[in-house]
């Protein structure tokens, strides 16, 4: 349930708020609205009727949510010619092409520790362009996992004499220490 800071408070309650709000200042940058403007807005939400539950709603407490990992990166334009053209070389390769979900998985993960554990920055990952497709789709799901953020910066289809559509470039995560 979202309600506004102030919103439905006891008369001495929005006393308290009202007093508490007016000695409040924004730091110097900040955009989000005054203390003053939203004591403003929660009052007149305040005097707004609104339907009590005939029952108290318990809530619990929020969990603080983990940090979410940087987004993925993707290869630049130079760097992506470069991989194409072959001026800069894939460190490993590993062909999922044919393997059931439930295999792929484990051996996609497996070989991302051995490149990054032998210090390799770019591997190609060929999942193949026919069957269902569902290697297809599902390899960037997994390359996008929360979980594969410790071993992916980031992955993008691969030129055309890589596999174009069935294959990605995947860039490996240096080990830290």
């Amino acid at each position: 349930m979202s309600r506004r800071r102030g919103a439905g408070l006891e008369p001495e309650d929005r006393a308290l708020w009202d007093a508490v709000t007016k000695s409040v200042r924004p730091l110097p940058g900040d955009k989000r609205e005054t203390p003053a403007a939203e004591a403003k807005l929660a009052s007149k939400a305040a005097t707004v009727p609104r339907k009590r539950p005939s029952k108290p709603e318990h809530q619990s407490p929020e969990k603080p949510s983990a940090p979410k990992p940087p987004p993925l990166a993707v290869l630049d334009r130079r760097t992506r010619g470069r991989v194409a053209r072959g001026r800069i070389e894939i460190d490993a390769r590993l062909d999922l092409h044919g393997h059931t979900l439930e295999r792929a998985r484990p051996r996609l993960e497996r070989f991302l520790e051995s490149s990054q554990s032998k210090g390799a920055s770019l591997v190609l990952v060929i999942t193949g362009k026919g069957g269902s497709g569902a290697l297809r789709r599902e390899v960037p799901l997994w390359l996008s996992s929360p979980h594969m953020r410790a071993l992916v910066i980031g992955y993008e289809e691969a030129a055309q004499h890589h596999g174009g559509a069935g294959a990605l470039y995947v860039r490996v995560r240096r080990l830290r220490g």
